[in-house]
């Protein structure tokens, strides 16, 4: 019977249990507070992430600002909301890291350890909040760069505004002195058509009847066998007697007409299409020219004023005859005169 009462005795003081019990509750709150740590990182690295991009698409898409200034408010909200819910998940924790002190005072090198773990999540949760402050300030400064770009886009818009009301008061006045200076035009033009009526009138008058001289619509046309011999470029004694009649005409017209009319006498060369042999011309382009600038350099010596006289070589590309007959290769070389705007 002693026996037994010495082995009873000696189950009663079995600790072994109690230090299984306590192990596993430890491990249980270790693998807690690591799950929400690990969930904790988790969300962070998404929020600060979420910033990054939103940050770089506000650089590249300016013209999105209202949008983005949305999409910052409703992050700066969730960062709160996150900042609130990582300062409790701290206070839950600093609650339970007290709670685990108590369950494991029977332990020193337990509960040392779970200091230790306990103070690492503390430390890194708290380098979370500072994360997540650092994020709030930024979306601040941001907020502020987008005020100041409102503004700045305000200010472009009136300055737009003005310059659009200015620029139609601008065409409006543009169309009025269009519109005037059309009908300047048209009554410059009617003046001129009619001086050149008159002056084409007094031409035959003065020149006659004779053959090889005529008017052809709004042209005075010489043959040019009236003024050159046959592949030359120098007036002949008969062209300069005609010549003289057309300066003194020409100068009449310079008084009538008002200094205000932008007028000249173009004097135009033409051949017939035959090719030219002579070795002074290279083309028949070139005796075109020389005998129109000819018969202008003629009327400058007798007075007319050469600012009123213009000389152009057509050639052969402008015949009033496409014939090859003699008669008409004749008519097709000639020197024209037109009365024209400048």
């Amino acid at each position: 019977m002693a026996l037994g009462r010495a082995r009873r005795v000696h189950r009663g003081i079995d600790y072994w249990p109690g230090f299984v019990d306590a192990l596993s509750v430890m491990l249980l709150v270790i693998t807690f507070l690591l799950s929400v740590f690990m969930l904790a990182q988790y969300f962070m690295s998404r929020e600060v992430t979420g910033k990054d991009t939103a940050l770089s698409k506000l650089n590249r898409q300016i013209e999105e600002l209202t949008s983005l200034l949305a999409l910052e408010r409703a992050g700066k909200a969730d960062a709160q909301a996150n900042l609130a819910s990582l300062t409790a998940t701290l206070d839950t924790d600093s609650k339970e890291k007290s709670r685990l002190q108590g369950l494991l005072a029977g332990s020193a090198s337990a509960s040392a350890d779970a200091d230790n773990r306990v103070s690492q999540v503390g430390r890194e949760l708290q380098a979370q909040k500072d994360v997540a402050s650092r994020a709030l300030a930024q979306i601040d400064i941001l907020n502020q760069q987008i005020s100041a770009l409102r503004r700045q886009l305000a200010a472009i818009e009136t300055a737009l505004n003005t310059s659009e009301s200015k620029d139609k008061e601008s065409q409006a006045r543009i169309a009025d002195l269009g519109t005037r200076l059309n009908l300047a035009l048209a009554q410059k033009v009617q003046e001129l058509a009619r001086y050149r009526s008159d002056f084409f009138g007094r031409l035959r008058e003065i020149l006659g009847t004779r053959p090889g001289i005529k008017v052809v619509g709004d042209r005075f046309v010489f043959e040019s066998e009236v003024l050159y011999d046959p592949g030359q470029a120098t007036i002949n004694p008969d062209g300069r007697a005609e010549l003289d009649k057309l300066a003194a005409a020409v100068i009449d017209l310079e008084r009538e007409i008002p200094p205000e009319i932008p007028w000249i006498m173009r004097v135009d060369g033409h051949t017939d299409k035959r090719p030219i042999t002579s070795p002074q011309f290279k083309s028949n382009w070139d005796l075109s020219a020389s005998r129109a600038i000819s018969v202008v350099q003629y009327l400058v010596t007798k007075g007319v004023d050469p600012t009123r006289l213009l000389a152009a070589g057509f050639g052969e590309f402008q015949p009033i005859d496409t014939g090859d007959s003699d008669d008409a290769l004749r008519r097709n070389r000639r020197i024209e005169l037109k009365l024209t705007e400048r």
